[in-house]
């Protein structure tokens, strides 16, 4: 891969505060994303939709400083958004600037927030520097974020008297109506933390800049560190040279992994039989498929008609919903496969179509499909984390749901105690198990194929899509991802069912 890069040209050192945080992350993601960025794996749509409701949250806290001035030049045109945001430092009657540009040692930085501060005297005092984030809480790499613009702006002669965080808080209780912006976001004083971490920043620059003058990337292996504190658009890259059996892929963690690899361990199969290993991870290394003794036994505690229950729901940033927080889950859809005793399916759903609080309609119309009678079968603890919520949520219902939270019959827990094949390389999410189970039956049909992808599909058409038939199409994608989660299990159950003890 080295002789194909470019050789580094200094005018391709130019830094940005994101690229000075994936330097932190790994240097060579950072020279990667400057002198070969077409190696790196576009965001895919569910990874686009976090990214999209950042720049949401972003823009709605632009309201808590009214009379604030954006920078509307585009993050490809420097020059212009420097020169336009000179002209709003330096007019005073200017009291906040968004998505300012300063430059300073060849780093540039756009700043979510610069508010103007008065003096004592009512004359201007300086600068307050704030990070909008949609997240919930401080971050380390939030401090590290404010930190090197911080750093570029003390550079370029800001002088600034505070630096802040604005979060979302997760604690407002959204009444219904305009959302107050004063109450949605958090601001979090964090001039001490940032001003300890810009004694880092001089060595951390040139450290990179050194880096990226050199005629090929860092030999740095791929790790736990390529996902903490975001996924590496260069992991694809990194490892298209590893093993199918690389060792990484064994369950267990970063941990597990850098002790195994400092042994000289590279695949699975390569792990002496001395070495310590959980039940799953020893059956990955056996790779072949295993039937637990007392499978039969687990799938015939189920009792008639089977239910299989799956949930799609969504966590707005900023709640919909009146009496909802950010970020509360809210389940908006469910698939219910329903099994006889005689073999013969019927298959029950809903799905929200209008912008309102859909959890009192949801939580009836499940109640009447699950009826009294028959085991609910379900993948995980989620279903039954929603129904707790729902308890309190729909109180109405809260015997009736408690009654069917008792019925529930978890299948994950049953295939990760009883059983085990190849094909589910160590995972034992429903999208890698089916296929291997039930290679007939996969998720590769559907144009929505994750849960992530399915809540960004139902805010799309219930709360932005005006147009009718591509509002339809979104409904008709929805259901078919929650049907295939319920469709799976029903499956999945059947072909278990069949499976004898292995030796």
């Amino acid at each position: 891969m080295n002789e194909d890069l470019p050789l580094p040209t200094t005018n391709l050192h130019r830094l940005s505060k994101s690229k000075f945080l994936a330097g932190l992350q790994c240097h060579k993601r950072l020279y990667l994303d400057i002198h070969a960025p077409e190696l790196a794996t576009a965001p895919d749509d569910s990874t686009q939709a976090i990214l999209d409701m950042g720049t949401d949250v972003g823009a709605l806290a632009r309201q808590r400083f009214p009379g604030g001035v954006l920078v509307e030049t585009g993050h490809r045109h420097s020059s212009e958004a420097l020169q336009r945001t000179a002209e709003l430092v330096n007019n005073p009657q200017v009291p906040a600037i968004f998505e300012g540009a300063f430059r300073w040692d060849g780093v540039l930085v756009r700043v979510d927030v610069l508010e103007r501060v008065a003096g004592s005297d009512g004359r201007a005092g300086g600068w307050r520097l704030i990070e909008v984030k949609s997240s919930s809480r401080v971050k380390d790499v939030h401090v590290a974020d404010l930190a090197i613009q911080s750093i570029v702006l003390k550079g370029a002669g800001i002088p600034l008297t505070s630096v802040c965080l604005l979060h979302v808080n997760t604690q407002y209780v959204y009444p219904g109506g305009e959302v107050d912006v004063t109450q949605l976001f958090t601001m979090v004083e964090l001039t001490e933390r940032v001003t300890q971490r810009c004694e880092e920043i001089p060595d951390q620059l040139a450290a990179m800049k050194k880096m990226l003058a050199e005629a090929t990337p860092p030999a740095i292996e791929p790790d736990g560190h390529c996902h903490i504190p975001y996924e590496c658009s260069f992991w694809a890259h990194c490892t298209n040279a590893k093993p199918a059996r690389w060792v990484f892929h064994l369950p267990g963690g970063d941990r597990v992994y850098r002790v195994l690899a400092q042994k000289g361990i590279e695949t699975i199969d390569e792990i002496p039989d001395t070495v310590k290993l959980s039940p799953v991870q020893r059956r990955m290394k056996d790779n072949r498929e295993w039937v637990g003794p007392r499978l039969a036994d687990a799938i015939r505690r189920i009792a008639y008609p089977v239910h299989h229950l799956d949930f799609e729901t969504f966590m707005p940033a900023v709640p919909r919903f009146p009496q909802t927080r950010p970020y509360q889950t809210i389940p908006t859809q469910w698939s219910n496969h329903i099994e006889f005793v005689d073999g013969t399916v019927r298959h029950d759903e809903y799905l929200c179509g209008d912008p309102l609080d859909p959890r009192e309609e949801l939580a009836s119309s499940l109640l009447k499909s699950v009826g009294e009678a028959g085991s609910i079968c379900v993948y995980s603890g989620y279903e039954r984390a929603v129904l707790e919520r729902l308890t309190e949520a729909v109180p109405r219902f809260h015997a009736q749901l408690k009654q069917v939270i008792l019925r529930l019959w978890d299948l994950y827990e049953v295939i990760k105690e009883h059983y085990y094949h190849p094909g589910f390389k160590g995972s034992y999410s429903i999208k890698d198990v089916l296929p291997a189970v039930v290679p007939s039956l996969t998720y590769d049909d559907l144009e929505i194929k994750e849960g992530g992808l399915a809540a960004r599909a139902y805010y799309r058409m219930v709360f932005e899509e005006s147009d009718w038939i591509e509002r339809l199409r979104l409904r008709e994608a929805l259901l078919q991802y929650c049907g295939r989660d319920t469709l799976a299990m029903l499956e999945l159950r059947r072909v278990l069912a069949q499976k004898r003890p292995t030796g």
